[in-house]
């Protein structure tokens, strides 16, 4: 097959450099095994090239290069559109290209806290020189693209990058820092916020943010703040310009309460592990409030996050209690007459309703994943008799219908034998794998049973 024209291969390359990093990783793993001359070889080439120079702009830029997410538009964050690092990185290769290869060449044996970050600091003071000055074209767009994201974004973009050397220090200390907090790190932490402060006064909380840009979470940031205020109360804390880290994360607790309270029933189990997902998050946001501020007990912060606790336990209890009709409306049952009473029996007519049947996997996924995050929640207890009470509701109903099957009472074996393998899928969200099978076989062999005892089998 033959390669690409100029043309055709300008094109990919325009498309390749304007993805994100994450498709373009996505694509070399998809290209790995293109090889020889074929077009596919020529586009595997073309974003290895890609890759190998985003990892050399991203360990240059490394202090900053977080900050750049999509359009920049996030009032909640400190974020550049992702373009502008694009148009710095560019602007970088074509006015210092041969401290871009010095850089380069720094990269092949670089280890971190032993190879000196030099070259990488020099190519950080040359963009900021660059965007300041906007002479040429590819720093121009940049700072203009800056501004036109926010008022004065290419000044805060010149304060971050001034910051670089610090936070590029400070994030080799990071998974330290937020492991745990010893005196020393605590020290260490300390140093290097008084560095920054001292290049300007309003660095503090952008020092704090460019850290947090280098996290996987966040809101985890709390405890670097922490420790540099030495576990401050909640009212020095909100006096002061670092209020809004606790701020947003309580704020970020309410948005999270939301989703819970909105949980998709007929997201399928995907929605329900979600959801169990931002309780645990919620709860760890909340555990990290207590621990990183002196939180008073009334009013305040204090009684903002104590409100935050009680309103997860409320919506997640909320939740559970749904169960049992959900599951109700899952493994469906009649009223009938047996002698002088009247007993609830499985209605194993017709096939399952999918959609009921759905909404109760959703449920039964939510209650397991959120088993690991009841105590601190608070609703341990709602869930242990949740989980008890649905679990006797699937065990009567497993027998009843099994009893039904042996008996000959379905009209359609198969339609019983459907109504508990439902029931199996139920038990074992609720319990464990282990618990299907068993109801499985249980169904298979009386459905087994019955067919040989039917006239057609005694016939033959």
């Amino acid at each position: 097959m033959s390669g690409l024209s100029d043309r055709k291969i300008e094109i990919v390359r325009h498309l390749v450099e304007s993805a994100p990093d994450k498709v373009v990783g996505g694509l070399q793993n998809a290209l790995a095994a293109a090889s020889g001359d074929s077009v596919l070889a020529g586009v595997r080439r073309l974003v290895e090239g890609e890759v190998a120079d985003r990892r050399l702009r991203n360990a240059v830029l490394a202090p900053v290069a977080p900050l750049f997410i999509g359009d920049g538009s996030d009032p909640e964050r400190l974020v550049f559109p992702s373009r502008v690092l694009a148009l710095i990185w560019r602007a970088l290769k074509a006015t210092a290209p041969d401290e871009v290869l010095k850089a380069e060449r720094t990269l092949v044996d670089y280890r971190a806290d032993e190879t000196s970050t030099e070259p990488f600091d020099v190519l950080v003071v040359l963009a900021a020189d660059g965007l300041r000055e906007r002479e040429q074209r590819d720093f121009a767009a940049a700072a203009e693209l800056a501004d036109q994201c926010r008022k004065g974004g290419a000044e805060l973009l010149l304060s971050c990058l001034a910051l670089s050397p610090i936070v590029r220090e400070a994030t080799l200390r990071l998974p330290e820092w937020i492991s745990r907090t010893t005196d020393e790190r605590a020290a260490a932490a300390r140093v290097a916020y008084k560095d920054a402060v001292a290049i300007s006064d309003d660095a503090g909380p952008r020092f704090f943010d460019m850290l947090a840009a280098q996290l996987a979470e966040r809101w985890t940031i709390l405890r670097i703040v922490s420790a540099v205020m030495d576990r401050p109360t909640e009212h020095y804390l909100a006096a002061s310009e670092l209020s809004v880290f606790a701020t947003r994360v309580m704020d970020e607790i309410d948005r999270n309460l939301l989703k819970v309270v909105h949980m998709d029933l007929d997201g399928g189990p995907q929605a329900g592990r979600d959801a169990g997902a931002t309780v645990e998050l919620i709860t760890l946001q909340i555990a990290e409030m207590e621990n990183a501020i002196d939180l008073g007990r009334e009013g305040g912060w204090g009684g903002r996050v104590q409100k935050q606790k009680k309103g997860l336990a409320s919506v997640v209890e909320g939740r559970l209690r749904e169960c049992e009709k959900v599951i109700g409306a899952a493994l469906p049952s009649q009223t009938v007459r047996v002698a002088r009473m009247m007993k609830s029996l499985p209605r194993l007519t017709g096939e399952p309703d999918a959609k009921a049947v759905g909404r109760a996997m959703t449920l039964l996924t939510f209650i397991e994943s959120v088993r690991t995050s009841a105590n601190y929640g608070g609703f341990a207890s709602t869930r242990a008799k949740v989980v008890e009470k649905i679990g006797e509701t699937i065990d009567d109903y497993v027998e009843e219908a099994l009893a039904l099957i042996r008996e000959g009472a379905v009209e359609d074996p198969e339609s019983g034998r459907a109504h508990l393998l439902v029931a199996a899928d139920c038990a074992a969200l609720l319990r464990e794998p282990r618990a299907g099978d068993v109801i499985r076989r249980r169904a298979t062999a009386a459905l087994g049973a019955v067919k040989a005892e039917s006239p057609a089998a005694a016939a033959e």
